[in-house]
This record gives structure tokens, sequence and C-alpha cells, in this order.
């Protein structure tokens, strides 16, 4: 774990001194820690987590989201909904309402007027608070939808697990958060009470019902706008929190990028030899070509090009095979075997290997260079 390596000598049993004594057993104690996780996840890492659910999200923020946006829904149609809750209740508690025989039908009546009044009310908050959260929830996860973590994990209800999530440093941060909401909204309270409340309170005034109504509802409104701007700061430090930790618990092992990469690429040996073999198996097909040349022009010594040229099948010249150095020796020794003639010309040899590929026609600039040398090719086959 520490990059350390330990030796621990041990005395046999027996006579301590025999041939055997102070014989050193070396002990490697990397053996038994684990390998920190040092890298980053991986894109693929990061897929598979997010198909069993595992993302990132703040509980706090959506719940400080929707706290806000229910209370200003409450806000906005705060006369309104005063008025509603002022009309149920005079029609509730008038004088022929309360002396009114309770049958099936006024019961009846009773439960729908009371439950369509509170749908009127509360309805509205209801689907703010509903939109919000979903809102909040999706911006967060980007919608995902996983059955992955309602499966029953034996570790879940492992003594030992539990112990050590009790004492891990999220629930020290979980602490330190309630305590930090807990003195926050105290100390909110007080001072919205200190300033507001007392001073009203020692004034002594009768208010109308309305009027007094108005006033508790908008204290209320300045204690909860206070408090969800003090829990949205924190929701903001826990949405950034909560993406480190995220990112911090997918933290992988050298080693598992390295299997991680041999899955999804391939072992890189194995890749290494086969694009061996492929340059083995174009080697080969390269070099049975070069019979088939008419000339092979040399740098003299680092570069050899095979030209091919039939003016019944072919609009111009083509390269049969190239290379340099070793492949370029090779190339020579298989002409000299064949008797296909070698021309040096250093300026051409070097513009073929560096502007033509394998198999493609010579453009149209070196035809002149091309066919002087094909000139000269056919009159030696003419002399012979």
């Amino acid at each position: 774990m520490f990059g350390l390596s330990y030796c621990v000598f041990l005395k046999p049993f027996g006579n301590e001194d025999g041939p055997g004594a102070n014989l050193p057993f070396r002990w490697d104690l990397q053996f038994f820690a684990d390998e920190e996780k040092t890298e980053e996840a991986t894109p693929r890492k990061l897929q598979q987590a997010r198909r069993r659910g595992q993302v990132p999200r703040s509980a706090e923020l959506s719940t400080v989201v929707t706290l806000l946006a229910g209370f200003l829904v409450l806000k906005a149609g705060g006369s309104y909904l005063l008025r509603e809750l002022y009309s149920y209740f005079r029609y509730s508690l008038a004088s022929d309402r309360l002396n009114t025989y309770l049958d099936e039908i006024s019961l009846a009546n009773l439960f729908n007027h009371t439950v369509l009044t509170v749908a009127t009310i509360f309805l509205p908050v209801g689907l703010a608070i509903l939109v919000a959260g979903v809102m909040v929830n999706y911006l967060q996860t980007g919608g995902v939808f996983s059955l992955e973590p309602l499966k029953v994990k034996l570790d879940r209800i492992n003594p030992l697990a539990g112990l050590k999530r009790m004492f891990s440093p999220q629930k020290w941060v979980d602490l330190l958060k309630a305590l930090f909401k807990i003195g926050g909204v105290l100390l909110i309270i007080w001072n919205t009470f200190k300033g507001q409340v007392f001073p009203l309170a020692e004034t002594n005034v009768l208010y109308p019902p309305l009027p007094l109504a108005g006033m508790i509802w908008q204290l209320m409104f300045t204690i909860v706008l206070r408090i969800v701007l003090l829990l949205l700061a924190l929701a903001i430090f826990d949405f950034y929190y909560q993406r480190f930790q995220y990112r911090k618990s997918l933290r992988m092992t050298k080693k598992e990028v390295q299997d991680e990469f041999k899955q999804t690429e391939g072992d890189p040996r194995i890749k290494s030899r086969i694009r061996q073999k492929q340059r083995q198996l174009a080697m080969r097909r390269m070099m049975q070509d070069v019979p088939k040349a008419d000339v092979v022009i040399t740098n003299p010594t680092h570069l050899a090009i095979a030209l091919k040229y039939e003016a019944e099948k072919m609009a111009a010249p083509k390269v049969l095979a190239k290379g340099e150095g070793y492949v370029a020796a090779k190339i020579k020794e298989v002409a000299t075997e064949h008797r296909i003639p070698l021309v040096e010309n250093k300026p051409l040899a070097q513009t073929l290997y560096r502007t033509v590929e394998i198999g493609e026609l010579i453009p149209p600039h070196l035809y002149q260079a091309v066919a002087e040398v094909l000139a000269f090719v056919y009159k030696l086959r003419q002399k012979r």
C-alpha cells in the first residue's frame, strides 16, 4: 500500500546453532495490502454504475427546491387561500349549519364541500411541489430508472458493515449538516421573533381576524424564506460534495483499469502480435510481387521501390513493393535473383517512397522521370 517491502527473519525449531540457524525468510507484506484506488473511473464504469442506478444526487437540494416551490405558490395565492378558508369556516360554522339534522344527505354534502375546499386550496401547492421535485431530480440524475437499488443485499444487514458505515466520513458530514441546519433554523426563528413578534405583543393592540391572519402569514413566509435561503446554501455545498463522493467511490486501481482495457480493447500483447503477423503477411505478399516488376529504383542503400508497367493494361506504372533499410535490402536481393534491373536514382526513389503507396499508380508529375528509367531498362533488355 505504501510501496514498502519488509524482510522477516525466523529461526527454525530445534538446534539454534545448527546449519539452518538464522535462515532468512522473505515475506512481502504488500501481499496483504489493498492496492489504492488512485485512477478516475473510466466511461465504461460510469455507464455501468448509471445502469445500476448509482448517480450523484443531493437529497438536500431536492428538499429545498420543493419547499421553496410550495411556499412561492402559497405566497402568490395567499390572499385567495385565506378568502377560501374564511368562506369555508363561515359556511361550516353558520347557525343554520350548526342546527342542521345530521342524516346521510347532510353528511354527504358536508363531506363533499370539505373535500372540494381542501382540493381547491392545496392542490396547486401539491402540484407545484410534485413538478419541482420531479424536475430537480431529473436535472440531477438525467432520468435514470433502475430496479437495482430495490434488490435485497446481504451486506446491508451485516453488523460489521453497518458499524463501518456509522463511522464513515459520510456520516460525520451528515452530522455536521444536521447541526448546521438546527442551529441556523433556531437562530433565524429567534431573530425574527425578537425583531417582529415581541414588539407586536407589547403593544396590547387587538387586531381584526383577517388583518391578524395576514400578519401571521407574512411573518411565517419571512421565516420560511430565510430558512430556505440558508438551506439552499447548504444544498449547493451538498450537491458538489455528493458529486465528489460519487467520483471517489468509483475510483479504480491501476490493475482494474488494465483489466477493463483488456476486456474492451483486447490484450495489448495479443494485439501487438496480431499486428506483427499482419506485417509479416503483407511483407510476404509484397516480396511475392517483386519478381513481376520491370525495374527497382534505389537510393542506393536505404530505399528500394519496385515498379511494373504494362501499356495494354495500365494507365501508368504501378508500385509493386517499397521499403527502407532491411526491407529495401530484401527487395534488391529478390530482384537480383530474378535478374530485375536495379537503377539508382536518389531523388526519384525518395519521392516515390514518400508519395506513392503499394498498389497505387505513380502521379502524373513523375511520368517523365519514370519514363526515362523504363526507357533505359528497355534498352538494356534489347541489348541482352
